[in-house]
């Protein structure tokens, strides 16, 4: 019974009201200074980000090549298949937009802002997809290459593979 008479009496003091008015103000506080700091979680994974992604348009253009060669070896008659690539650009970087349209009776409103991720002064367009280097021609020498019809096969099978119209292509014979 002590300790409800206590409580009682504290509840009827101002005490206990001046002491959950400073708790209040210093918890505001303490949020309002966690703000301003910089936080390391987020640090952390934008560096695992970058680092997972494709950092160099030669390495993804070697890789790409030498994929494409063990494909190319498969197909009927081309023997020794040896690719060169040419890469148009290095990744790119497609950031997230958020836009906002309206429609009045004579004119139509569009307007589109890229959304920013973080607090402080780690604030960032927040990276929607990172696209691949572009690539822009191949030439592949074959073994079979003299032969009209490996070299038909050939072209499709890169045209498909790349996404590439055939006129970026040119399949020769290796000597």
């Amino acid at each position: 019974m002590e300790i409800a008479e206590k409580l009682k009496e504290l509840i009827k003091s101002r005490k206990w009201a001046v002491f959950m008015t400073i708790c209040g103000a210093a918890g505001l506080l303490l949020i309002m200074i966690s703000s301003l700091l910089p936080d390391n979680k987020t640090k952390g994974k934008e560096n695992s980000c970058k680092k997972s992604s494709i950092t160099d348009a030669g390495k993804y253009c070697t890789d790409t090549e030498k994929r494409l060669e063990g494909f190319l070896a498969d197909i009927d008659g081309a023997g020794k298949v040896r690719v060169y690539l040419t890469v148009g650009s290095d990744e790119r970087y497609v950031y997230a937009t958020e836009g906002r349209y309206s429609r009045g009776e004579s004119k139509t409103e569009e307007e589109e802002k890229y959304v920013i991720v973080g607090g402080g002064s780690e604030k960032n367009a927040l990276v929607e997809t990172i696209r691949a280097p572009e690539i822009t021609g191949a030439v592949i020498a074959c073994e079979g290459g003299e032969s009209a019809q490996v070299r038909e096969s050939i072209y499709k099978a890169v045209s498909a593979a790349l996404d590439m119209p055939t006129s970026r292509i040119y399949v020769t014979k290796l000597r």
